[in-house]
């Protein structure tokens, strides 16, 4: 029977020859990653009222990336649980303030192809970029798999998207997520595997594959994944680490899939999310002029070091808007060096962009940059529900990192292609 890559994964985890879709099996995990949010604070009691520890410190990496820098005695205090956990456990793999989760796992080279991974969050299925099946748990069931090193799945169907032509000027990986929101809606691939193929996807660099991985979370699915391949491999020794044989884990030519959908990048301009919906995406055209008080360029998703490279290639002898502010939050700190290292952030700077800490901050409604009431955002993030970045009648639209750039050059959201030109 031919299968596909997440039912090869999900069977090796399983110690099954084949398993089908539907099934639910038991599953050894080759890693959790945790966080400050929903990590120590939450499986720490848990683990306390069990009478156990960590099953297996070395395959557990932690990250504090939302209350950091703590703004309050209340951010302060998860801050210091988060810490102590990490000691009184012995985690070898502890990064403090160095990032977003989903970022450093990846920069620290704890992923490859053909791992069963889970994250406390819901924007694990960043890491089927690099050919794993990673989905988001919650803390209850986090704290069973750090427990027993074990978890239930059940066996999820897989939808194909394949993305084909040249990435034109001014596009990105984004676009295409904005635009699958559109078609198939926030539950569109609800508990499925999102496999993305096609000729574009070998061309793209790991950090645009991550960003159609993460996303894959604003269409309901259990987890998006991309078949690994030499550029997985490189950037893999780049982390440090050794890449697995990505070959054993490429889903069957004949291999049933659910469904498939086409998209031709080359044809795709960039896409806005009107609040307050990833789903409420169109082409930029039809929100252009709405003036905005406030662009941000963070998350996960969307302030890499190329989400960075994108903004400056805008802002470049421009300046940020009389009455806009733009605000960069960078994914890590290992991004913000090279962009410093590169002239980046003096480009972004220059133009009177505010650098902010790496790490979560207003993209989840934490710390600074955080939106008053009445207040218009356009955000390079990957969410902007009701509330989510700051007062509940705030107004926040999802765009590529040229469309935030070309927002505050403007002070109203326009089609980055004009500054491009």
């Amino acid at each position: 029977m031919a299968e596909t890559s997440a039912q090869k994964i999900i069977a090796h985890a399983a110690g099954l020859d084949k398993v089908v879709p539907g099934e639910i099996v038991t599953c050894s995990v080759d890693l959790a990653m945790i966080h400050d949010s929903g990590g120590p604070r939450r499986v720490r009691p848990i683990l306390e009222k069990l009478g156990v520890g960590v099953w297996d410190p070395d395959k557990v990496v932690l990250i504090s990336d939302h209350y950091v820098p703590a703004v309050d005695a209340e951010s302060a205090q998860i801050l210091d649980v988060t810490r102590k956990f990490a000691t009184e456990q012995g985690l070898p793999h502890f990064y403090d303030m160095q990032g977003i989760c989903h970022v450093v796992l990846a920069e620290r080279g704890h992923l490859k192809p053909g791992m069963f991974v889970v994250g406390g969050d819901s924007h694990s299925p960043t890491g089927g970029a690099f050919g794993c099946f990673m989905f988001g748990i919650g803390a209850t069931d986090m704290a069973g798999v750090l427990a027993t090193g074990e978890t239930w799945v059940r066996v999820p169907e897989t939808v194909r998207v394949e993305v084909t032509g040249g990435m034109p000027k001014g596009v990105s990986a984004k676009d295409v997520m904005l635009a699958l929101c559109a078609r198939l809606g926030m539950d569109g691939a609800d508990y499925q595997v999102i496999e993305y193929t096609g000729d574009t996807i070998s061309t793209l660099p790991m950090s645009e594959r991550m960003t159609l991985c993460n996303m894959a979370a604003e269409l309901g699915a259990q987890t998006g994944i991309i078949a690994g391949d030499k550029t997985t491999a490189e950037f893999i020794r780049n982390a440090g680490a050794e890449p697995s044989d990505f070959g054993r884990w490429l889903t069957d030519p004949q291999a049933l899939v659910r469904s498939t959908h086409q998209i031709d990048i080359a044809a795709l301009g960039p896409q806005v999310a009107a609040p307050h919906s990833p789903a409420n995406s169109a082409p930029v055209a039809e929100v252009e002029g709405v003036k905005i008080d406030q662009a941000y360029i963070g998350a996960c998703t969307g302030a890499k070091l190329i989400d960075l490279r994108m903004a400056a290639e805008i802002l470049e002898g421009r300046d940020v808007a009389k009455g806009a502010r733009l605000l960069i939050a960078p994914a890590s700190q290992k991004d913000t060096a090279v962009a410093a290292a590169d002239g980046t952030l003096a480009t972004l700077t220059a133009a009177g962009a505010i650098m902010m800490p790496s790490g979560c901050g207003a993209c989840a409604g934490y710390g600074a940059g955080v939106l008053a009431e009445h207040e218009v955002c356009i955000a390079s993030t990957a969410r902007n529900f009701k509330g989510r970045m700051g007062a509940t009648n705030s107004q926040v639209y999802l765009g590529n990192p040229y469309t935030v750039a070309a927002a505050a050059v403007a002070g109203e959201i326009k089609d980055p292609r004009e500054f491009l030109r």
